[in-house]
């Protein structure tokens, strides 16, 4: 478990604390591109790390994400007109480009204007892998590559990613997702997952294996984070899960398509978060098929597209909202848990937040009695605590400099090996690396 004084530290990701200072050394997940894919569209509001903004795209193509609020009386550039290759607040006309600066201030008369001494918050954007990422760092430091994660990487079509509203604190949705452990208690089902085309196998050696509710874990710590593999037995060999969780808060799942999907969790604020759901594959792009399978939900949430929501301090952001929520009990059907699956809720998701969301936005971690399989959230919680207090003593994060440390895949298998340097040694170079 964590001090208090720790899980504050861990948590709280506003501008100055700890955590949040680490974070904006990072590119960070922002958008989908499919949020702002038009040029000269409505600008859409979001949070990250504590800080309201606004984005958009503007006439050739390029996205600026912007303080939320015109620097002239404070009103929110959201119901500004987007022209011109530039943001226009309705209240009086000022103007804004993509890298913030005042392009007019028709209120005043020519040469009383001083728009060249008014520069908006803006942040530093680059588009990749279907994403909108933003550096939130210091001003006078280069920002670094971006990770060079497989879907990243990888053609357009070659990979989805989805992203939707969590009520909870970052962490939360963190460790949940490198839990082991719990899939055979909170994803266990009587019935095949029939869901998507990079569901967990129906192979009947690793469904039987994931009865076992206490996997033997051993984790290795690496530069991007660290690998552990949850081994399992079936029949006379061993079903080997190997999860990669990469700094900040990526990770790699295994089960999937090629084992190349996963999520990250990019705080909107403390007790809030967007969550990222990604999966990429190398053979063929995904169809249309494929596609009506990954929006029909089961391992990624359905949701009401572009929805608003009203944080708790009135801020309004837009975001996916999924339909199975904290006011309707995630959907709960008690007569699915008795027939059906584990939980009485559908999706693999709707069961993850079910659980998270319930623990409060941000869970007392002192209050917490661990054991043996929490291996790889103690692991986490310790490697970005040490992160966070070198920063604060000057010393930067390594990780952000080595951008291709990042070109690695989880690995599913069932192997005879028994142990996990003789399982990496095996398959680390055929499994684990990416193609992209």
């Amino acid at each position: 478990m964590l001090s208090v004084e720790e899980n504050e530290m861990l948590t709280r990701v506003g501008a100055g604390t700890p955590m949040g200072e680490l974070f904006r050394r990072f590119w960070l997940p922002a958008l989908t591109s499919s949020e702002i894919a038009e040029k000269d569209e409505a600008p859409v509001r979001l949070r990250l790390l504590g800080e309201d903004l606004v984005a958009f795209r503007d006439s050739d193509g390029k996205v600026g994400i912007l303080g939320a609020r015109c620097p002239h009386k404070l009103a929110p550039l959201f119901f500004g007109r987007n022209e011109e290759c530039g943001l226009r607040c309705v209240y009086h006309g000022w103007k804004f480009d993509v890298d913030g600066n005042c392009l007019d201030m028709p209120n005043e008369v020519p040469e009383r204007q001083f728009k060249e001494r008014i520069t908006q918050l803006s942040y530093p954007t680059k588009e990749r892998g279907g994403v909108v990422w933003t550096y939130m760092g210091p001003i006078e430091k280069q920002p670094p590559e971006l990770p060079q994660l497989e879907w990243v990487r990888a053609p357009e079509g070659y990979q989805h990613v989805t992203k939707w509203l969590q009520r909870t604190n970052w962490a939360q949705g963190m460790e949940g997702e490198i839990d082991s452990a719990h899939i055979s208690f909170l994803h266990s089902s009587k019935v095949p997952f029939s869901g998507l085309t990079n569901a967990p196998s129906q192979d009947p050696a690793r469904v039987a294996a994931l009865a076992d509710g206490h996997p033997m874990l051993t984790l290795e710590e690496t530069p991007y984070g660290f690998t552990y593999g949850s081994r399992r037995t079936a029949a006379d060999q061993y079903y080997w899960r190997v999860t990669r969780w990469l700094y900040p808060f990526y990770s790699l799942i295994p089960g999937g398509q090629n084992g190349v999907s996963g999520r990250c969790w990019v705080p909107i604020d403390d007790e809030h978060t967007f969550t990222f759901g990604y999966q990429c594959r190398d053979d063929t792009p995904y169809g249309e098929d494929d596609l009506a399978r990954i929006n029909s939900g089961g391992f990624f949430p359905p949701r009401i597209e572009r929805g608003r929501f009203t944080l708790p301090d009135g801020y309004v952001i837009d975001a996916w909202l999924p339909v199975a929520n904290q006011e309707n009990d995630f959907l709960i059907d008690r007569q699915m848990q008795r027939d059906v699956n584990f939980t009485g809720i559908w999706g693999i998701n709707e069961q993850d937040r079910a659980l998270q969301e319930g623990m409060y936005p941000i869970v007392d971690r002192s209050k917490e009695h661990l054991g043996t399989t929490d291996v790889a959230a103690v692991s986490a919680r310790r490697l970005l605590l040490k992160m966070a207090r070198d920063l604060q003593s000057g010393i930067e994060p390594a990780i952000v400099n080595d951008a291709d440390a990042y070109r690695v895949r989880a690995i599913d298998v069932v192997a005879d090996d028994a142990e996990f340097g003789a399982l990496l040694a095996n398959f680390d170079d055929a499994l684990g690396v990416a193609r992209f």
